[in-house]
C-alpha cells in the first residue's frame, strides 16, 4: 500500500472514541508541522489544542514540551472534522463571553419588545401625528362650510336658543355698562352733596345773620347724600349680581357651547371623510381605511350627542336662574330710584333691608379681625 502524503497526515488527525489521540500518527504529524513554521520561532514540538468555539477556525496551535507517545488522555486535544467544526462553529455564535471571563449562552433569533415597553419618544409623535390629522380635517371642513360646499349637521331649536343667548347676553352687557356709568355719577353727585353741606354748616356758624337760612341748606344736602348713599349701595348690589350674571353664568354656558360647536364640526369631517370612502371603490386596500374611518365616525358622533346634550341641560339651568336673578334684581332697582325720587327714606331703607344688603359708612375702615372676636 502506498504511504499517505505529510498533507494527507497534517490535513487529518485521527481520534478515538474515547476522545484520546492516536499515537501511531501524532508524532509524524509533529514533525511536518514543525517544519512547515518559520525557524526563527524555535519551536521544539508543538501541539494543537482548543480554546473555545468561539470562531469558525480549526484549532489554535499552542507551543509546549511533547511529552511522548505514551502521554495521558487529553480532553482538551482534538481536531473536529468540518461538519462537526462548522456545527461547533454555528453554537459557538450563541455564546457571549463576558468581562469576567465565563461564557452564558442566549438565545439568537429576533428580538421581540413586550406591549409593556413604550418609547416616549414616539408616543409624543403619535400624538402630533393625530393631532394634525384632525386639525387638517377640521380646517378643512370649516372652509368647505364657509365656501358653500361643504354640508354642516343642524340643530334648529338648539341653534335659535343659542342665538338668542347671544344676543341676550349682548343687551345684558350693555345694561351693566349703563349702571356701572350710573353709580360713578352717582358717587360725584353725593361727594359734591356732602362737601357742599360741611360748606352751608361752616358759613351758618359764622355769619349769625344767614344763620338760620345756612343751616336749612346744610341738613338738606346732608340728607340728600345720606339716601344718595343709600341708593349707590342698592345699584352697587345691581351691578355686582348682574355681572356674576353676565361674566360668569352666561359665559361658562357659552363655553360649553364652544365645546359643543367643536365637536359639531369634528363630527361633520369625519362623516364627510366616511362618505368619501363609501363612494369610491371597496377592495383589500380600501377597507381597511373605511373600517377605521367608521370607527373614528362613531367616536366622534358620540361625543357630539354628549355634548349636545350638556348644552341643552346647561341652557335649561340657565333660564331658570337668569329669571330668578333677573327678578329680584330688577325689584331692588326699581323701589330704590322710586324711594329715592320720591324723598321716601323710610322706604329706601327697607328696600337695602329686604335684600339684605349693608351699607359701608364713609371715611370709616372695615373691622379688624381682633374687633371682629
Amino acid at each position: 500500500m502506498a504511504q499517505e502524503s505529510p498533507k494527507n497526515s497534517a490535513a487529518e488527525i485521527p481520534v478515538t472514541s474515547n476522545g484520546e489521540v492516536d499515537d501511531s500518527r501524532e508524532h509524524g504529524f509533529n514533525r511536518d508541522l514543525k517544519r512547515s513554521l518559520p525557524a526563527g520561532l524555535g519551536l521544539s514540538e508543538t501541539q494543537i489544542t482548543s480554546h473555545g468555539f468561539d470562531n469558525t477556525k480549526e484549532g489554535v496551535i499552542e507551543a509546549g514540551a511533547f511529552q511522548g507517545s505514551q502521554a495521558p488522555p487529553l480532553p482538551s486535544v482534538m481536531s473536529p472534522s468540518r461538519v462537526a467544526a462548522s456545527r461547533l462553529a454555528q453554537q459557538g455564535s450563541d455564546l457571549i463571553v463576558p468581562a469576567g471571563g465565563q461564557r452564558t449562552q442566549t438565545k439568537s433569533g429576533p428580538v421581540i419588545l413586550a406591549d409593556e415597553i413604550k418609547n416616549p419618544a414616539m408616543e409624543k409623535l403619535e400624538l402630533v401625528r393625530k393631532w394634525s390629522l384632525n386639525t387638517y380635517k377640521c380646517t378643512r371642513q370649516i372652509i368647505s362650510e364657509k365656501l358653500g360646499r361643504g354640508s354642516r349637521t343642524v340643530d334648529l331649536e338648539l341653534e335659535a336658543q343659542i342665538d338668542i343667548l347671544r344676543d341676550n347676553k349682548k343687551k345684558y352687557e350693555n345694561i351693566l355698562r349703563l349702571a356701572q356709568t350710573l353709580s360713578t355719577q352717582l358717587f360725584q353727585m353725593v361727594h359734591t352733596q356732602r362737601q357742599l353741606g360741611d360748606a352751608f354748616a361752616d358759613l351758618s356758624l359764622k355769619s349769625l345773620e344767614l344763620h338760620e337760612e345756612f343751616g336749612y341748606n346744610a341738613d338738606t344736602q346732608k340728607l340728600l347724600a345720606k339716601n344718595g348713599e343709600t341708593l349707590l349701595g342698592a345699584i352697587n348690589f345691581f351691578i355686582a349680581s348682574v355681572n356674576t350674571l353676565v361674566n360668569k353664568t352666561i359665559e361658562d354656558t357659552l363655553m360649553t357651547v364652544k365645546q359643543y360647536e367643536s365637536a359639531r364640526i369634528e363630527y361633520d369631517a369625519y362623516r364627510t371623510d366616511l362618505e368619501e370612502l363609501n363612494l369610491g371603490p371597496r377592495d383589500a386596500n380600501t377597507l381597511p381605511k373605511i373600517e377605521q374611518s367608521q370607527h373614528l365616525f362613531q367616536a366622534h358622533k358620540e361625543k357630539y350627542d354628549k355634548m349636545r346634550n350638556d348644552v341643552s341641560i346647561k341652557l335649561k339651568f340657565l333660564e331658570e336662574n337668569k329669571v330668578k336673578v333677573l327678578h329680584n334684581q330688577l325689584v331692588l332697582f326699581h323701589n330704590a330710584i322710586a324711594a329715592y325720587f320720591a324723598g321716601n327714606q323710610k322706604q329706601l331703607e327697607q328696600t337695602l333691608k329686604q335684600f339684605h344688603i349693608k351699607l359701608k359708612t364713609p371715611g370709616v375702615d372695615a373691622p379688624s379681625w381682633l374687633e371682629e372676636q
